[in-house]
């Protein structure tokens, strides 16, 4: 499959993202761990939970001893997150993802044409998504191999929950823009 037909097969008619974000390809494992995408889905529901909890503007009351837990709950989550990065293996790079799949250069990707995608889905948390993943197109780039890669077939819930998460980081993007739009 040629890199054109990747992209239209991985992102043509779908949610697509460009981020900066650790990730990594591995070897797959012989046996693969059938808790696989159980886990997988309990993160990104998790992320979801945390990422679209309302809190109040301005709390008044016991609302404003729990924003204040909240609050330190928030300040250790990025303390033990950022002590995790600076163990953690996986380089930042450029990554365009969908439901279906990832493109991402890699200095040398496995062989064997099957892996596992290693994604670290938010900035702030120390766990990382792990997709089953196939190779189907590679082409050489300036920093090493640029791998196209489809997803393995998931459960509902887990393509679900990817899904809702692509569409979040789609619309903290778009806010984003709006925001450097508005200060220009």
């Amino acid at each position: 499959m040629t890199p054109a037909e990747a992209d239209a097969l991985l992102f043509g008619d779908s949610l697509a993202c460009e981020v900066l974000r650790p990730a990594a390809v591995l070897p797959r494992p012989r046996h693969p761990d059938p808790a696989l995408a159980a886990s997988g889905e309990a993160l990104l529901r998790a992320l979801a939970v945390l990422e679209d909890g309302q809190r109040p503007e301005e709390p008044d009351g016991d609302d404003h001893a729990l924003a204040r837990v909240e609050a330190k709950l928030d300040l250790l989550t990025t303390l033990v997150a950022s002590l995790v990065r600076q163990h953690d293996g996986d380089p930042v790079r450029p990554l365009t993802w969908s439901a279906r799949g990832a493109c991402l250069e890699l200095p040398d990707p496995p062989a064997g044409g099957v892996g596992l995608l290693r994604v670290r889905p938010a900035d702030w948390l120390p766990s990382s998504l792990v997709l089953p993943a196939t190779e189907i197109a590679r082409e050489a780039g300036a920093q090493g191999v640029r791998c196209w890669l489809r997803f393995d077939p998931m459960p509902p819930g887990l393509e679900s929950a990817l899904e809702r998460h692509l569409f979040r980081i789609h619309r903290r993007a778009v806010a984003e823009s709006r925001r450097q739009k508005q200060e220009i």
